[in-house]
């Protein structure tokens, strides 16, 4: 049997998302992939995922850690980490938080060459999934994509940005949501757009098998998921890039 790890639907209605995407600078595309294709990559990302961290507290810069530094760090490591990532986040500094896998790096530096993380990102960079990224946003200029596997599980979070990074070629951040299909409001994770008086202008709930599009530089957040919810906010994330 033949196993559809990423194809677009069909379907797909582009005119008044594009219609969206103009108005609004973001844009929500439901059941983007053919249910099969999705369903593969939910069993991809929950089973076949060996899952780091990525954080930041404040001005220190971005961390990544693999699996193995995780496992290597003492019970008073971890709990310093941790301890300094709510200190950041509650003194108003920019904090990180989430469980990633980080498929541009493992693709370049040959961490597991053929796996599906490394098919995925390839067709993620193909044209089918390019040329929708184009029509929708009326970007045509955009010619490649970065990625990272993502998971948001009980604890994490993603604080208030705006992804400023033009200069680097970024252009449209993405998220392609595999979370649970019944995934409870009261479980966080939601994708979030800030006004600049702080209140919540949009939120997006991390829709098993759809992808959300924003123009960036924009104001946005992932809400923190609470200590009851399941482990299953599974994503991935990147920026659509014009060099």
């Amino acid at each position: 049997m033949t196993i559809t790890l990423f194809q677009l639907n069909p379907d797909i209605d582009r005119a008044p998302l594009r219609e969206a995407f103009a108005r609004d600078g973001r844009v929500q595309v439901r059941d983007f992939l053919v249910p099969e294709a999705a369903a593969t990559i939910r069993q991809v990302l929950e089973h076949q995922t060996r899952w780091g961290l990525a954080c930041q507290a404040g001005e220190g810069g971005p961390q990544s850690f693999r699996p193995e530094a995780i496992a290597a760090m003492s019970a008073d490591e971890r709990g310093a980490l941790v301890q300094s990532l709510h200190r950041a986040a509650a003194s108003g500094e920019y904090a990180v938080r989430f469980n990633n896998y980080p498929m541009l790096d493992a693709y370049l530096q040959g961490w597991d060459r053929g796996s599906p993380q490394d098919l995925l990102l390839e067709h993620i960079n193909d044209q089918p999934f390019l040329d929708l990224a184009r029509e929708i946003c009326s970007i045509p200029e955009l010619r490649k994509a970065d990625a990272q596997a993502t998971l948001f599980a009980p604890g994490d979070f993603l604080g208030l940005h705006t992804d400023s990074h033009v200069a680097e070629g970024w252009r449209v951040a993405y998220v392609m949501n595999f979370a649970d299909p019944e995934w409870k409001s009261d479980w966080g994770g939601y994708l979030n757009f800030l006004d600049e008086d702080g209140d919540v202008v949009c939120g997006w709930k991390p829709r098993f098998n759809t992808l959300n599009m924003l123009a960036v530089p924009q104001r946005h957040a992932v809400s923190y998921v609470p200590p009851f919810a399941p482990p299953h906010r599974f994503a991935i994330t990147g920026w659509l890039r014009d060099r």
